[in-house]
């Protein structure tokens, strides 16, 4: 007896000793598939410095002064060169062999404005003669002191504009002897003398305008706002939209599927016919058509827009994976000891198909980024005083006729860079959390 007692403790001694092991759970055999992918490391990486430059920017530590004017007007890039300053307009509107000459100090400015309908009016006047001299004032009766009679052109306006004429001269002082008789006066003299007196002044530096510079790392806008500034602050925008509606358009589907895919019976049949009205509709057309009846710009009504219609995918996918849970041996031994339905559909099912909610979203997020672009490149997006990259390909179309290509560039290599990123990080996910690779793998 004594033996057996001691034999006893020696077995269960032994029972503990022995070593055992605890399967991996779904998301840690994900992770190490995905650190074996070095392409899908790359794009995760990627994809987390776009965001945390989005959060950098929300918290206004990057991109702070995205709109200061800093440049001039369509600064080129820096390896590009500044532009050669162009000569002042009024040389080149002069005939060819007449030398333009400078405003003399304190008179008007005045441009010469050639009349495209001179000559036939001249010649309707019978006045193809030359202007009379600098300074003479045109006798009554008529220009070039030919009468109605002389002419035979009756002038119904003659009176009144000889009134208006007369009361110009009697209010205000003779006009410089430097005024042609054909000059007309340059209603915006006063804004060319500011601009011309800033390029004069000392300390602005070569190409530069009023302290602006001629050059930027990457461009200006047609403002002569930095590129590269507003290409971060768009980011936040559109990152933000692609975020936020993803999130929403898959809380919206994983509810409707759950419900569907649980209850079955007529909620299934109810939730399917609410689907099958979406899903007929072209996606595109029925964000335009939505985006037209609200007919208030922003970036929170975009977000409503995108994930109010953008959840049919994956209410389809949540609806079958419910569908075939819901019979498992799990939910019913969880039925069998009193679990309720709301505890069984999303303390027991939903744990086994998070990893289709989880690409889904990744795949929302690619798709609504590219969404938000096309509906602030077609004016239905964002307002006029926030800027996204849809915002700055449509100012891009303009600036691309003009020879201006870096806003196009930096708005579209950014989008591209990052829902590339998304895309095969969205791949090498759902490679690594499909169930069937589950068991392929030790410890």
């Amino acid at each position: 007896m004594n033996d057996a007692g001691e034999m006893m403790p020696a077995a269960r001694r032994d029972r503990r000793a022995i070593p055992h092991s605890v399967s991996p759970g779904l998301w840690t055999l994900a992770w190490r598939r995905l650190r074996r992918d070095r392409l899908a490391m790359i794009s995760l990486a990627i994809v987390l410095a776009f965001i945390a430059m989005v959060i950098l920017s929300g918290l206004g530590l990057i991109a702070r002064d995205w709109a200061r004017e800093v440049a001039v007007n369509y600064a080129p890039p820096t390896f590009v060169g500044a532009e050669i300053t162009a000569a002042p307009a009024t040389s080149a509107a002069l005939p060819s062999g007449t030398a333009a000459s400078p405003p003399a100090p304190g008179h008007d400015w005045e441009a010469e404005v050639v009349d495209p309908l001179g000559d036939v009016i001249a010649e309707l006047r019978g006045e193809a003669q030359p202007n009379p001299g600098v300074g003479t004032p045109a006798p009554p009766g008529g220009a070039g002191g030919r009468t109605r009679e002389d002419t035979g052109f009756v002038d119904p306006l003659a009176d009144v504009m000889q009134e208006i004429e007369a009361a110009k001269h009697a209010a205000k002082p003779p006009a410089p002897a430097s005024r042609s008789r054909g000059a007309t006066a340059d209603p915006l003299a006063d804004v060319m003398k500011d601009i011309e007196a800033e390029r004069a002044a000392p300390g602005t530096g070569s190409g530069a305008t009023g302290g602006r510079r001629a050059t930027l790392p990457f461009g200006a806008d047609k403002w002569g706002r930095d590129v590269i500034a507003k290409t971060i602050k768009g980011s936040e925008t559109s990152i933000f939209v692609g975020l936020a509606a993803a999130f929403v358009a898959t809380f919206i589907g994983t509810v409707l599927g759950a419900f569907a895919g649980y209850y079955g019976r007529w909620v299934d049949d109810a939730l399917n016919w609410f689907y099958s009205i979406f899903s007929s509709i072209p996606y595109l057309l029925l964000i335009l058509a939505v985006a037209a009846v609200l007919q208030h710009k922003g970036t929170m009504t975009i977000v409503l827009i995108l994930g109010l219609t953008g959840w049919t995918g994956v209410f389809r996918l949540i609806r079958a994976e419910y569908l075939k849970h819901k019979g498992r041996e799990y939910v019913q031994a969880a039925n069998a000891i009193g679990a309720s339905n709301a505890r069984r559909m999303y303390r027991h099912i939903f744990p086994n198909v998070s990893h289709v909610v989880l690409v889904q979203l990744s795949i929302l997020v690619v798709a609504f980024i590219k969404s938000e672009v096309i509906l602030s490149f077609l004016g239905f997006g964002v307002p006029v005083d926030v800027v996204s990259w849809g915002s700055m390909l449509n100012e891009a179309q303009n600036e691309l006729l003009l020879g201006k290509w870096w806003q196009l560039v930096a708005a579209g290599v950014s989008m591209a860079l990052l829902v590339t990123a998304f895309s095969l990080f969205t791949d090498a996910l759902r490679d690594a959390l499909d169930p069937k690779l589950r068991g392929s793998e030790g410890n």
